[in-house]
């Protein structure tokens, strides 16, 4: 039975990622990346762009260990945004998501070395295209931002494993149906707009008027409670959270899942028996980590837990 080596969210940050293979006991042999533990192998939760400077590093790190079978790739937002970012509505010749100074910003670094309609950009969207949106094993769950049943059964009517072409992407984004919310629910996870003349500002200095909310936290009552990738809880108001039509909690009865995306701090907290984020910010200041699944051992163990430079 396979081990697993989960790694969250990359974020062009390539000295982590290869610091963190390293301690995991990942090596180099004639070329090929291996592991003295033959069952072992890597799940990437996507982002692996963006924010860092060695964006071409890391995709071909990954694409060359996935190539060889050795890891599992899911699509993160920032995967999923490259694809709108450099795909056209095919009526007005228009980007499909905007080339908005905000949106420019978030891009610069892909960008840098991936330019804008070069052949190798649209290789590597293209490959973007070919990852799934989800992993179920069964024993366990992984996926960006949110396990929500409603849309995984959304996608996987139209393909079993949520894998799905360009097309598909620029064609339901279009459109705003069932799919595209189903799509954006995996990789950015519910979202609602926080009480009146209430906002925070994020890592990155954007003042935010909608709140990341905590699909996982089945006690939580509160807005304070429900908030996540918020640098300061004190600026969400400690208010009763009623809409909850924007949410649907993970049951506790169902297979562990991981996921990443919440700019967590180091280190992770096990606040559920069966749901566990591992973004510890990477991104930013934060360290790349790991978590060691094994299947036989499913208990959330903060053991498990590796870090690239602690």
């Amino acid at each position: 039975m396979n081990r697993y080596d989960i790694i969250p969210d990359v974020h062009g940050q390539y000295d982590k990622l290869l610091r963190l293979l390293l301690k995991l006991g990942w090596h180099k042999k004639k070329g090929s990346w291996r592991h003295f533990d033959k069952q072992r192998q890597i799940i990437f939760l996507g982002d692996f762009i963006d924010r860092g400077k060695q964006n071409r590093k890391v995709v071909s790190l990954i694409r060359k260990l996935k190539e060889l079978n050795l890891a599992h790739v899911i699509l993160g937002n920032h995967e999923l945004n490259a694809i709108y970012f450099h795909s056209k509505n095919p009526t007005t010749g228009l980007p499909v998501r905007k080339h908005s100074p905000e949106n420019m910003r978030q891009h610069q670094s892909f960008l840098k070395e991936f330019p804008f309609q070069a052949a190798e950009t649209e290789e590597i969207i293209n490959w973007f295209c070919s990852l799934p949106l989800f992993l179920d094993f069964g024993l366990f769950r992984a996926v960006h931002a949110c396990w929500t049943d409603s849309a995984i059964d959304t996608l996987r009517d139209i393909n079993q494993v949520g894998v799905f072409s360009r097309n598909f992407y620029v064609t339901n984004n279009l459109k705003k149906n069932q799919a595209y919310l189903a799509v954006e629910l995996l990789t950015k996870g519910p979202e609602a707009p926080l009480p009146e003349n209430s906002f925070f500002t994020d890592k990155t200095g954007i003042h935010r008027n909608n709140s990341r909310l905590a699909w996982w936290r089945h006690e939580a009552k509160s807005w304070r409670e429900l908030s996540v990738s918020v640098p300061n809880k004190n600026s969400i108001p400690d208010l009763i959270f009623q809409d909850w039509s924007n949410i649907e909690l993970y049951p506790k009865n169902a297979a562990p899942v991981f996921f990443g995306h919440y700019w967590m701090g180091y280190p992770p907290k096990i606040e559920s028996t069966n749901a566990l984020c591992l973004d510890c910010s990477a991104g930013t200041t934060g360290p790349l980590v790991s978590y060691h699944f094994d299947p036989l051992k499913p208990d959330f163990e903060l053991g498990n837990v590796t870090a690239d430079k602690f």
